[in-house]
């Protein structure tokens, strides 16, 4: 039987990571704004064990579900820490744009792009197809610059050519159709889709 929202806060304290990491699972799934404080207050304690980065994830993600505001803070300054699991930036990421309001998604965006760390870029783009989040031209502009000089087999464009179905300009059109001619069978059939205008149902780990 799933757990309730009021026993999977209560399993965030569990001395076993597994335990941990199923309770923030359900959180992520429930996403109920109830939860935040807790899983905020769970995530500052379990940065602290590297041993632990799959739990991390999951607090960071039931964080961004939960969206719960206060834990932004925390995100942007975890982002610019050192992980040896690179996973816990898409998090990370992703979380970013997800806690940001609308009026400060494309600036979110940018500030993740700009960081230098791959994946955390990556999540954030996650965060902008999954939501289905239309950007203006410059932001557009920023993404294409920024995926422009990567190599054809780099799966950063997956989740740009996912969220593109909303975005507007030829030069999209050009990035799109040249992602569904390239070499990764994923990121083709992302753009075929966007190409479409039809967006795609994903379910990111």
């Amino acid at each position: 039987m799933a757990l309730t929202l009021d026993e999977a806060v209560g399993q965030l304290g569990h001395r076993l990571s597994p335990k941990r990491r199923s309770a923030a699972l359900r959180l992520r799934r429930l996403a109920d704004p109830a939860a935040g404080p807790s899983l905020l207050e769970a995530l500052r304690w379990e940065v602290s064990d590297i041993r632990t980065w799959e739990t991390q994830y999951q607090l960071v993600m039931a964080l961004g579900a939960c969206g719960h505001r206060p834990a932004l803070g925390l995100i942007r300054e975890l982002a610019q820490r050192p992980f040896e699991a690179t996973m816990v930036y898409t998090a990370l990421g992703d979380t970013v744009v997800r806690l940001s309001t609308p009026d400060e998604a494309a600036r979110s965006l940018r500030w993740c792009l700009e960081a230098g760390t791959p994946m955390l870029a990556d999540g954030a783009l996650r965060a902008v197809a999954m939501q289905r989040l239309v950007l203006d031209a410059a932001t557009i502009d920023h993404v294409l610059d920024f995926l422009d000089p990567l190599d054809a087999h780099d799966g950063l464009r997956f989740w740009a050519a996912a969220a593109a179905a909303g975005w507007p300009g030829p030069r999209v059109t050009e990035f799109l159709r040249g992602c569904a001619a390239g070499p990764r069978a994923d990121v083709a059939d992302a753009a075929a889709s966007s190409l479409q205008g039809k967006y795609r149902t994903y379910s990111p780990l």
